[in-house]
């Protein structure tokens, strides 16, 4: 008997140590958001109305019938007039692009948003120890992480990372692996600079599901400042509570649906085929099933579970159909990808036109600034001093492979009021109508009756 207590009291112990030792260790594997900067380029870079119609005039190689579908992409991509173009493509050297063009393009937002991010957070360039840079087309030699060190004298035993070929979602598979990095290194500080290169990959060919990315994307990007001290949780924006990833490249439709090739002519671009929709579908329902039950409480999974056996059948439905997201979440922070991706989004999720708002906000005022979007509309939400203490906040991100990525974070403290990107025009959002400025000047567009137009000096029938 008195064998038996021990072997049970032992038992115990050992039960309790393991408990105790799992919640210290959770405990050193946070990962926090002390800072983050978006980048915002010169007024001479942006691209109106009139700058977009004279960069789709100069190609050569469009015929009436691409003028006519690049225009009325154009309206209806849901963009304004104020987004931001590459540097060689305002000086109308697109289609002859250098080395240097991307460097500069990139020295450009990756310096910037570093150099105001450690000035505000007051960390030093010397204290990091882990570096991760997403940029999905270039990815020159030394890489661009090797640039950074080199730029800030950064220490030799600093762990870099440059990841490229993710697409849209690549800044959340870099927040991924610093936190999954956090869990093996303690008190550390790991910066994630996340951009896309637009100034080589301008397309200039007559394709149309590769003219779509002209339309969409443009010059943006940020810089975000993680650690896992605790003894900064007070300093912190954010807390990371989970990420999930999803990836099914294994499908050779989803593995297709978005790629870098090359059109017949010989012009690289990026590929959008009809299969894309279809795609993120798949990928954004198969990573709802593992992040819900992650976010949100017992009792509303349980509720769910329910409702779902009480019917006959839920085929065809959406996962979130009968879901109240909002009891697990306060705020969803979308990829601006466009009108279509956010319209969606939204459906799928069931979300109102105020939660829409701050996607649509981003789209319309800086477009899809592709891995680098999320953070403008989650700039959006502290500009609007929507973000209390112990708000959860859904990030969701799709991108090429096919992959779907994404986290869910918790707000640390209130106040959170920095403009950052959007103080000369916060208090002119949200814009009502955010109609294309296209559609008021280039309205023959949608007139299918007018039998002619002038385009570039020449006379179409």
């Amino acid at each position: 008997m008195e064998f038996l207590m021990k072997i049970c009291l032992l038992f115990l112990c050992g039960l309790i140590s393991h408990f105790v030792n799992m919640f210290f260790q959770k405990r050193n594997q946070q990962c926090y958001m002390l800072g983050y900067e978006c980048f915002k380029a010169a007024d001479d870079r942006k691209l109106d109305t009139d700058a977009c119609v004279k960069v789709v005039l100069r190609n050569k190689n469009l015929g009436l019938d691409q003028y006519r579908f690049l225009l009325k992409t154009i309206v209806s991509s849901g963009l304004g007039e104020e987004t931001y173009g590459p540097r060689n493509v305002i000086d109308g050297r697109e289609e002859f692009p250098s080395e240097n063009d991307a460097h500069a393009e990139m020295d450009e937002i990756m310096f910037s948003t570093l150099d105001t991010l450690f000035e505000k957070t007051r960390v030093s360039p010397t204290e990091i120890d882990i570096l991760v840079v997403d940029v999905s087309l270039f990815s020159p030699a030394p890489s661009l992480t090797s640039r950074i060190i080199n730029r800030y004298k950064m220490r030799d035993n600093i762990k870099s990372f440059s990841l490229s070929g993710m697409g849209c979602s690549a800044s959340m598979i870099a927040i991924d692996m610093v936190q999954q990095l956090f869990k093996t290194y303690k008190n550390q500080f790991a910066i994630v600079v996340s951009t896309e290169s637009i100034a080589r990959h301008w397309y200039c060919g007559k394709e149309k599901s590769m003219m779509l990315s002209n339309c969409l994307f443009r010059n943006g990007g940020c810089s975000i400042l993680l650690t896992n001290k605790r003894n900064l949780r007070d300093r912190c924006l954010l807390k990371l509570k989970c990420a999930v990833r999803t990836n099914i490249g294994y499908d050779n439709e989803a593995y297709g649906c978005c790629i870098q090739v090359e059109d017949p002519q010989g012009y690289q671009g990026f590929l959008l085929t009809k299969n894309l929709t279809k795609a993120a579908a798949k990928a954004f329902t198969g990573n709802l099933k593992l992040l819900l039950p992650k976010i949100l409480p017992v009792w509303e999974l349980l509720r769910y579970a329910i409702s779902t056996l009480r019917k006959k059948s839920t085929k065809g439905q959406n996962l979130s159909s009968n879901l109240n997201l909002k009891s697990g979440v306060d705020h969803f922070c979308l990829h601006p990808g466009g009108r279509a991706v956010i319209d969606g989004l939204g459906k799928s999720l069931g979300l109102s036109e105020y939660d829409l708002e701050p996607t649509r906000m981003a789209l319309y005022r800086f477009g899809n600034t592709s891995a680098g979007g999320l953070w403008y509309v989650l700039s959006y939400m502290e500009a609007k001093k929507r973000l209390k203490k112990g708000d959860k906040i859904l990030m969701v991100s799709l991108g090429a492979g096919f992959m779907c990525n994404n986290c869910v974070w918790e707000v640390m403290k209130d106040g959170l009021e920095d403009t950052r990107v959007w103080e000369d025009c916060i208090d002119e959002y949200p814009r009502r109508d955010v109609v294309n400025p296209f559609t008021e000047k280039y309205s023959w567009i949608k007139d299918e009756c007018m039998n002619f137009v002038r385009i570039n000096g020449r006379m179409f029938y």
